[in-house]
């Protein structure tokens, strides 16, 4: 990591710091893709960015595969809620 700046290493440090956040905006962008998804094949892709940000926030797998069973936004919705409130 020598290779960057002061600079730049802050800028990659504060990207860890707040990455729960931005995965959880992220999710919050996913629920509202997955209500407009007009096709099958779009909602699929959807479901496993879906996957791969609960993977990123480290959510318990008995969760994530309640989610990805079910595959009804409205129980992610409520999830991204409650994640955002810091439940």
């Amino acid at each position: 990591m020598a290779d960057y700046t002061p600079h730049q290493r802050k800028i990659i440090d504060r990207y860890y710091d707040n990455r729960d956040g931005i995965m959880v905006n992220k999710l919050s962008e996913l629920v509202t893709e997955l209500y407009l998804a007009d096709s099958d094949a779009k909602r699929e892709r959807l479901w496993k960015r879906v996957e791969t940000a609960m993977a990123n926030l480290k959510i318990k797998e008995a969760t994530v595969a309640h989610i990805l069973a079910k595959r009804n936004v409205e129980i992610l919705a409520k999830y991204v809620k409650d994640w955002s409130a810091g439940k």
